[in-house]
């Protein structure tokens, strides 16, 4: 089970409110590293996510879609007039209701239940703790504080605690998020990422999709090496992952087709 994430979670959360706190006027709606999103509107949509995740009813798109990224827009927009004081204030409140709400879902029956996502696809529900760590690990670190983003502040945490759980919903979300362009798959491939939240994988090939499977492969055609920290990054499409010191040993090529068609949501 995941219930270390409800931990990370609550430090994450702790991370922006205390953003919330520090920003001034001008900051709420400098433009974020979310093309056409400000600071304002990625904590907007974070907060309308744990809307979502508490039961709460906030705008989908129209006409209805399972795009996960569509539905965010929509939610996001719907809030693009609120001040920024309303938006904070949702944030703390429906980031307290929702947490509490994912920590009852760390155990059986309800943590393995199988539970449909859009095109993120069908996931246990023990794992939204995780894809909110990871969306506030993404956003946070790469979206609104510099250098990625626009806020001049202190580097914060990138360990264990967070990034452990940021990984776990990236590994178990990239075969069917990305199952199209992973369908070039047809030899193993080594997945390597050093540092907090790391570890040795393997891409095997299948049908309808890949599968992750922990350690190296005996017979990889490829080996990736990263930083796991990178790797939220170039595995969201957000940077390039040849401009972040991804190491690629064996069939070069075919590594890069492999990393090409990595998106994760």
């Amino acid at each position: 089970m995941t219930a270390a994430a409800i931990d990370a979670l609550r430090a994450e959360r702790q991370h922006v409110l205390d953003l919330i706190e520090s920003l001034s006027d001008e900051e709420w709606q400098l433009p974020s590293d979310c093309d056409g999103w400000r600071v304002q509107d990625v904590i907007a949509h974070m907060s309308a996510v744990f809307v979502t995740v508490s039961g709460g009813d906030t705008a989908k798109a129209d006409p209805p879609s399972d795009d996960a990224e569509r539905n965010a827009d929509a939610a996001v927009e719907e809030r693009r007039y609120w001040s920024s004081a309303d938006v904070g204030a949702e944030y703390e409140r429906s980031s307290a209701t929702a947490i509490d709400a994912l920590a009852g879902l760390q155990s059986p029956p309800l943590s393995d239940t199988v539970i449909p996502l859009g095109n993120l696809g069908h996931h246990p529900m023990h794992l939204l703790a995780d894809a909110l760590v990871f969306d506030h690990y993404c956003h946070l670190r790469h979206d609104l504080i510099a250098p990625g983003g626009p806020l001049a502040r202190p580097d914060l945490p990138s360990d264990d605690l967070r990034l452990g759980p940021a990984m776990t919903w990236m590994l178990a979300g990239l075969p069917q998020m990305c199952a199209e362009g992973l369908s070039v798959l047809d030899r193993p491939v080594d997945l390597v990422f050093e540092g907090p939240g790391g570890g040795t994988w393997h891409l095997v090939p299948g049908t309808p999709f890949v599968s992750v499977v922990e350690g190296p492969a005996e017979d990889a055609a490829a080996t990736v090496t990263s930083n796991a920290h990178d790797f939220v990054s170039w595995g969201t499409a957000r940077r390039p992952w040849r401009e972040l010191g991804v190491q690629v040993h064996g069939d070069e090529p075919y590594a890069a087709l492999i990393l090409d068609a990595i998106d994760i949501i």
